[in-house]
Order: C-alpha cells, then sequence, then structure tokens
C-alpha cells in the first residue's frame, strides 16, 4: 500500500468522479484507475461501486478512507518533524494557558523568541482541568496552571507565586486601605468572570460559608473586560494579582489584599516526562530551567 495510491483513492473519493480527480491531481484518467486498482488488489477488495454513474465508494471503501486520512495525516507530521529536528527556527512550541495564566507565560515566551525569534509559539486558550491530560497525551508541550496535576507522568517547575487580590479604581472609597473583608467586599458591587473555575467555585463556598451576599451584578467574558469596568468605576473585581500587575503600576488599578481569602497559589510549568521531545521544545525547557536556576541564586 502506497502513499501515492492512497492520495489518489482519497481524491478520486472527494470529487465522487475518476475523470476530475484526474484533472485535480494533473495525472490521465487510466493512471488514475491503475492506481485505484492496484490499491484493491492491495486490501483484496473492491472500494468503489462501478455499477453507479459516481464514484460511490463501498464498506471496504469508506472504512480504509478512515485509515487513508489518517495515514496521510501521520505522513505529514512525519515530514515536519523530520524538518523540525534540521533547523530549530523552523520548530514549534505549543502551550496550554488559561486566561489568567497568560500573564505568567508571556515574559517566559519573551526571552525565549530573543532566543529563538523564529521559532513559532503557539499559545492556545485550554481550561485549566484539561491542560494536565493533554501534556501527558502529548497534545500540548507544556501548559500553565496553578496546581498540581493528577497525571503521574508530568514534570513541574515553579515559575512564581501568585495571589487573589479585591481591585478597585484608585477613587474608590476603600483604595487607601490595607487589606479589606469580605463583608466590605459583599457591599460592593462586584465585577466577575462569566467561565466557571475551581478559583471562582471556592470564593462563593467561602461567601456562602459567612453567609454573606457575593453580590455578582457585572458578568463579563474576559479579564481585560473586566478590568476595564473596575477603571470605568463600575465596580470592584476579585483577580490573581498577576493579571493586572501592569495596571496596578501604572496606578490604574489598587490591588487590596483579602485575608478571608488565602488563596496564595503556585504558578508552575506542567511538561511530560520522558519521550521524545522536538528540539524548540527542549529549548524551551531549558530555558525554563536556567530562569529557576536564575531566580534561586540571586
Amino acid at each position: 500500500m502506497e502513499l501515492g495510491e492512497l492520495r489518489v483513492f482519497l481524491r478520486v473519493a472527494a470529487e465522487r468522479s475518476f475523470s476530475r480527480a484526474a484533472m485535480k491531481l494533473h495525472r490521465t484518467q487510466p493512471a488514475v484507475s491503475q492506481a485505484v486498482r492496484r490499491l484493491e488488489e492491495s486490501v483484496g477488495e473492491r472500494l468503489f461501486d462501478r455499477a453507479t454513474k459516481d464514484a460511490t465508494l463501498t464498506d471496504a471503501g469508506r472504512l480504509l478512507r478512515d485509515y487513508a486520512e489518517r495515514l496521510l495525516r501521520l505522513s505529514e507530521e512525519a515530514e515536519s518533524a523530520v524538518k523540525e529536528l534540521r533547523d530549530l527556527r523552523r520548530g514549534r512550541v505549543l502551550i496550554g494557558v488559561n486566561e489568567a495564566s497568560v500573564h505568567v507565560a508571556l515574559p517566559l515566551i519573551q526571552r525565549f523568541r530573543d532566543a529563538h525569534p523564529l521559532v513559532h509559539v503557539d499559545v492556545r486558550r485550554i481550561p485549566a482541568r484539561q491542560i494536565g491530560a493533554e501534556v501527558a497525551q502529548g497534545s500540548l508541550d507544556f501548559g500553565v496552571l496553578t496546581f498540581q496535576p493528577a497525571e503521574t507522568r508530568l514534570g513541574s517547575i515553579v515559575l512564581g507565586q501568585d495571589e487573589l487580590v479585591m481591585l478597585v479604581h484608585p477613587g474608590h472609597p476603600l483604595a487607601q486601605a490595607k487589606e479589606v473583608t469580605l463583608a466590605e467586599c459583599g457591599r460592593q458591587t462586584v465585577i466577575a468572570h462569566n467561565d466557571p473555575s475551581h478559583v471562582r467555585d471556592r470564593v462563593l463556598r467561602l461567601f456562602e460559608q459567612h453567609r454573606i451576599p457575593a453580590n455578582i451584578l457585572i458578568s463579563l467574558p474576559s479579564l481585560e473586560g473586566i478590568k476595564r469596568a473596575v477603571s470605568m468605576k463600575m465596580g470592584v473585581a476579585l483577580l490573581p494579582r498577576r493579571c493586572a500587575e501592569l495596571e496596578i503600576a501604572r496606578g490604574e488599578l489598587v490591588a487590596l489584599p483579602m485575608p478571608e481569602i488565602r488563596l496564595r497559589r503556585q504558578v508552575r510549568l506542567v511538561y511530560r516526562r520522558g519521550g521524545e521531545r522536538s528540539h524548540a521544545s527542549a529549548a524551551f525547557l531549558a530555558l525554563i530551567e536556567n530562569h529557576r536556576g536564575e531566580r534561586a541564586s540571586s
């Protein structure tokens, strides 16, 4: 079974015509027919129903089509992997993050890009609960999480610490306070993310345990929208400090600690232990390990 024959077979199946497939492949119709006939002889089954006017697949043809598509995808992946081995600059690093953790990943990506400017760094937004499994399966090279995933095949490197704070506008009455209580937060208009998360659930449980209304009156689909709404004096928000470091440094927002919500978390990069790693992902992991060593020695 040759890959070239499989490509011809898939084109005929897609066009539902030997003649149209021949035109698309820039080959003669007899050559296309011969390639399909050789494939049929190889598998020992008819792949197209010759009694029909168009190229209708038989049961065997439909089954082979699925496998042929997978084989050709694997072939393309193999060619890409070999090219990546030859030239690191054409590689790719695939990182899974949720919306909050992307702020942690960006400085590391910047350092990597300074060293390897032509490597494609592909950061995808993925729910935190899925990241560990996808890294373990090899769908992702790395993931950024605030908890240790259950998958035993994963290693992790702590990138830093984070904590949940209440963000307010600098002109807010509480802006000069050293900290804020749950009760004080419950008296504010709270702006929250409308995507479910472990942190959101834990915070809501704390409010329930203290019999304090969470007072979420505005829900928005992005962290940037939430921060913008706080800066417009529409309310306050409970967010990880790292999500608003730039706005805090500029004086656009004020971060108030909440002692009753002790949600200090370690932000970590997770990766798959063992197995082959692309040159690009190996270089990224080496950069992260060097970064950890620099922080430890400073």
